[in-house]
């Protein structure tokens, strides 16, 4: 198949998916071209049967704010029509899946039928979706659809629920490559952070305000106090990075943090970890903690959101009351000190997240959907 995929070309969850999902239907013998604003963060060295389209954004006095919506409507017209590309992929309801609908219209009158896959990934729905002034667009984008796909039971509910969408949505989760996401042995890299041999906190977010992070900290402080001898790495960056940091100095903790910023083999710090935390008030699945899991991390996460269909409380992690530090640290303490707790969660997190989640078994879903829509968009012509 020729697949066209929108994404937002970002460090963050609904990128990371939709650019390893390309590079995964390419390896399978697809033909991808990519199409945003940017090259997508991860698509960072070529791959055979991908093609990156950059869509520009023009700036005109009469623009307060340049129309970008338009501009890639107007793209996926152009590479439809002369890369003849069986489907669009969306992710992201807000702008890309109304792009994409306006582009099949159009496409329409000259006799492409285009079908279009809207995936959303999160907060296109629980923060952006449930805004007044975007949501009749969103709910029609949706609806307008000719396949919906969520991340998660929790956000599908969420679609229906505050979307009011009568549509039907498949839930195919998010995946990972298990092959590169394994423990590999880095013990150069574990002395230099970890000079004396001290457990390895880890927390990897986008610093957004509803990510918590300044929570890690105080969970770090307080396992600090009673002696533990800890690390704290701390990986991404973001408008709260810089509350984060003072949060650390003000608790006397910052010789043992470590800010890492922005991290392409993120693998590797995981490959150090001993507990990864998630305090997250938002979460409509956790790839950051399925890429630990894969790594023999167990999880310790905010029972919020899709984090429970992720992480199994009490077999490869513990979930939380959202914002409780004493239920955070007496469930990270119990991993790094209870006899056996820590390997036999490890190692259940390594099993769930290949038997659950690997690449080469969510892709195939992501295959039967499209070749789904594409029969009954056949149907109809």
């Amino acid at each position: 198949m020729r697949i066209g995929i929108t994404c937002y070309p970002v460090y963050g969850g609904s990128g990371v998916v939709a650019t390893e999902l390309g590079k995964a239907l390419a390896a399978r013998g697809h033909e991808i071209h990519f199409i945003a604003y940017s090259m997508p963060f991860r698509l960072d060295h070529f791959q055979e049967n991908i093609t990156f389209h950059e869509v520009h954004v023009n700036a005109y006095p009469l623009f307060e704010y340049p129309p970008y919506t338009l501009n890639l409507t107007s793209k996926m017209v152009d590479v439809v029509r002369f890369e003849q590309l069986d489907v669009l992929h969306v992710h992201y309801a807000i702008p890309h899946a109304t792009s994409a609908v306006l582009a099949r219209q159009i496409l329409a009158q000259e006799g492409i039928h285009i079908p279009v896959v809207t995936t959303l990934h999160g907060t296109d729905i629980t923060l952006v979706g449930q805004d007044p002034s975007f949501l009749p667009v969103v709910t029609w984008s949706i609806e307008q659809s000719d396949g919906v796909t969520a991340v998660s039971e929790y956000l599908r509910s969420e679609t229906v629920g505050c979307c009011q969408v009568g549509c039907d949505i498949t839930v195919v989760p998010n995946f990972i490559d298990t092959v590169r996401f394994r423990r590999q042995k880095k013990d150069h890299f574990k002395k230099v952070l970890s000079p004396n041999g001290e457990r390895v906190l880890v927390h990897v977010s986008n610093f957004r305000p509803l990510k918590h992070a300044p929570e890690v900290v105080e969970v770090f402080a307080r396992l600090r106090a009673e002696d533990m001898p800890l690390k704290l790495l701390l990986v991404g960056d973001g408008p709260d990075r810089m509350a984060t940091e003072i949060r650390a100095r003000e608790l006397g903790v910052m010789d043992d943090v470590r800010f890492m910023g922005k991290q392409e083999c993120v693998e590797e710090i995981l490959s150090i970890a001993d507990v990864f935390l998630m305090p997250s008030g938002s979460e409509t699945f956790g790839l950051a903690a399925l890429e630990a899991m894969a790594c023999h991390v167990p999880v310790v996460a905010s029972r919020t959101g899709g984090l429970p269909e992720l992480v199994v409380d009490g077999e490869t992690g513990f979930l939380c009351p959202l914002g409780d530090i004493d239920a955070f640290t007496a469930a990270t303490r119990r991993i790094l000190t209870e006899d056996g707790l820590h390997e036999r969660m490890a190692e259940a997190s390594r099993r769930r997240a290949v038997e659950e989640f690997d690449v080469n078994r969510v892709v195939p879903l992501y295959e039967a959907h499209y070749a789904a829509v594409l029969e009954q968009a056949a149907a109809r012509v």
